[in-house]
């Protein structure tokens, strides 16, 4: 900090400083504190609307780029740290008909919302998530060490602060986010504990899809694609798969096609749960049902007792699913976050869902598709040895 702020006197740039404080008593560590084997988070924990309350209020001290998006990581005066995505398209605005899923914009309504709606789904996999209006001229270029971010700052010709992501591909000042002149709304993500205290595994999604223009991948043309990985580890036994379908009725319900991967904590090792994270590229189209996201549900033909005893209380008309999540939203400081045809399109969505389910259970029988929950895994990895046995 000394030799920095030394350099920047020299170059006559101006760096604000902040003191920071531990607290062993915020809301952010009795977060991290609070993850288990079943969730990140217990459905009645004081904690989660304490670390929304404070990511709107507390003071930014540093900042620094993260990845290849308009995604900054910004540190807090108390260690804690969130991950900001600006905003970048109108409440209003859909998907243009002609883009690819994989060039879609990143959306900071859609992360917001995405968490409400994990939450109200009970799978509570998703990091906290508020939303707040940042004055990216003192809370960002005034705080930030890092040159590269500092280079993508400019003043546009209406005289607003503008910056754009530095990286290897369409990132150019077309494409940056302006603050009006200096603020700028987006969402706040709650980190999740660092790698070296609670390690993280990156696992390809069995549905993964195409990212070529003209690909396809077995998935959508095999129809009995899923008996092959059912005889597959982890998805033999155990809750894996059931946490796959889980994951493509939540995908489902926000409109996100671009599931590639999920990642998992190694310490609670097969019986632990997908963290439902990056869903920014959710909520683009209300006038659409992509029904190949529930590729996972219709071809498996299997879902946990929970999630479909959920599911059906919110068809019921006193717990309606838009109705929840559109009273859920107004605790945001951003609100409204979605419009009304996208709430409504939750409630259509849900029934499509329900309506997989039903023919699931016409062919197979309720004993062969409704399934108890915390399924405990049997099989194990096989060894170079097993596999020369089975050869």
């Amino acid at each position: 900090m000394k030799l920095y702020s030394e350099a920047a006197a020299i170059s006559n740039i101006t760096v604000t400083e902040h003191e920071v404080t531990f607290d062993p008593n915020a809301s952010w560590l009795k977060f991290h504190l609070g993850i288990n084997r079943y969730a990140l988070y217990s459905r009645d924990d004081p904690t989660i609307p304490q670390l929304l309350k404070d990511m709107e209020i507390m003071t930014v001290v540093m900042v620094k780029p993260s990845g290849h998006h308009l995604k900054l990581a910004l540190k807090m005066r108390n260690f804690a740290k969130a991950m900001f995505k600006p905003m970048r398209q109108e409440r209003d605005d859909e998907t243009p008909e002609d883009f690819f899923y994989f060039i879609d914009f990143q959306r900071h309504n859609a992360e917001i919302a995405a968490f409400h709606l994990d939450r109200i789904l009970d799978f509570r996999r998703v990091p906290p998530v508020a939303g707040r209006l940042v004055n990216i001229t003192r809370e960002v270029l005034l705080v930030t060490h890092n040159e590269d971010l500092r280079s993508v700052f400019f003043t546009s010709p209406a005289n607003n602060t503008c910056f754009f992501a530095k990286c290897l591909y369409v990132c150019k000042t077309e494409y940056a986010v302006c603050g009006g002149p200096d603020l700028l709304e987006g969402s706040l993500s709650a980190y999740l504990p660092g790698l070296s205290i609670a390690p993280r595994i990156s696992i390809p999604n069995p549905w993964i899809r195409s990212y070529t223009f003209n690909g396809r991948e077995e998935w959508e043309v095999n129809p009995f694609y899923c008996d092959t990985i059912k005889q597959m580890y982890p998805y033999n036994s155990g809750n894996r798969l059931l946490n796959i379908i889980d994951m493509s009725i939540f995908d489902f319900l926000i409109g996100n096609m671009d599931r590639h991967h999920y990642e998992i904590f190694t310490k609670f090792g097969d019986e632990g749960f997908l963290l439902h994270l990056d869903n920014a590229r959710g909520f683009g189209k209300h006038s659409q049902d992509e029904l190949s996201i529930l590729a996972p549900l219709s071809q498996c033909c299997m879902i946990k007792r929970s999630t479909l005893l959920r599911l059906q209380l919110l068809a019921q008309p006193g717990f309606r699913l838009s109705d929840v999540m559109r009273e859920s939203l107004e605790g945001d400081p951003l609100q409204p976050i979605l419009t009304e045809p996208h709430l409504l399109a939750l409630d259509r969505r849900l029934q499509k869902i329900l309506k997989v389910i039903q023919r699931c259970v016409r062919r197979l029988g309720e004993n062969e598709v409704i399934t108890k929950d915390f399924v405990k895994a049997t099989a194990r990895p096989q060894t170079a040895t097993d596999r020369r046995k089975s050869r």
